[in-house]
């Protein structure tokens, strides 16, 4: 969508919230822009913690770091928690 395009909010509203995609805006034919709906915005930030959870824990074994025991682990956490 071209930048000039942005004058119409109620417009790229409606596109980015029945789309649920991200709107690529264009200045000059270059790209310049992302517009999302904050439903789309919310969902990519729960993506991006999982997925820098997950590469975190593969630095971790990169890192040979000491493996824990899960089940210790979470009777440690109920314990605390719970009694």
């Amino acid at each position: 969508m071209p930048i000039k395009d942005l004058r119409n909010t109620t417009e790229i509203s409606n596109i980015a919230h029945n789309a649920q995609e991200p709107i690529f805006i264009t200045n000059n034919g270059y790209s310049d822009l992302v517009i999302m709906s904050s439903e789309l915005y919310d969902k990519y930030v729960k993506i991006n913690r999982i997925d820098q959870a997950i590469f975190e824990s593969g630095q971790e074994i990169t890192n040979e770091s000491e493996a824990v025991d899960a089940q210790l682990v979470f009777a440690e956490l109920e314990k605390k928690h719970f009694e």
